[in-house]
């Protein structure tokens, strides 16, 4: 029984995509996915990536995957690594397969002169918080997530302040 970890091509994208609905049932969020497989060939495999992927096997059957993007501090000046989503497959799951996908993304950070690996983790994901604390994460709560969905985004693009009731402005 053993693991292997390789990074994903276009033939990947059916499986990235059942990860990720496998993911968001788990994340109860059954119905959130809109992804297809042409927009993450579209935007994983192109000339100019806008994310990358590994895929996780456990003997020789797809058993996870990490999906995971370049960032960058300003505050030391060099670049991190955001991982959009970490999963494994329940039927995976105690194997290590998490710790070494974990491990690979640290790797390449390290590789590429990273400071930093960051990810999110939802408050009742017991399991996984768990497992983060005893890799060392530290957790930072004080910091909140933002985000404008793409109505918001559009809003604001184009010169509104993002608010769709307020005429005060």
């Amino acid at each position: 029984m053993s693991t292997s970890i390789r990074n994903a091509t276009t033939e990947d994208a059916a499986q990235i995509l059942e990860f990720i609905r496998a993911l968001a049932a788990f994340e109860r969020a059954p119905d959130a996915v809109v992804a297809t497989e042409q927009a993450l060939i579209r935007d994983g495999f192109g000339k100019h990536p806008f994310f990358h992927c590994l895929i996780a096997e456990y003997d020789g059957e797809p058993a996870g995957f990490a999906l995971y993007f370049f960032n960058y501090s300003t505050w030391v000046g060099r670049p991190g690594i955001y991982i959009e989503d970490l999963f494994v497959l329940p039927q995976f799951r105690r194997l290590g397969i998490g710790r070494d996908l974990l491990k690979r993304v640290a790797a390449i950070a390290v590789e590429n002169g990273c400071q930093r690996m960051q990810w999110q983790v939802l408050d009742w994901n017991t399991p996984a918080i768990d497992f983060y604390r005893s890799l060392g994460a530290e957790f930072m709560d004080e910091w909140r997530t933002v985000r404008l969905n793409s109505e918001m985004l559009e809003r604001l693009a184009t010169g509104g302040d993002g608010h769709a009731e307020d005429k005060t402005a």
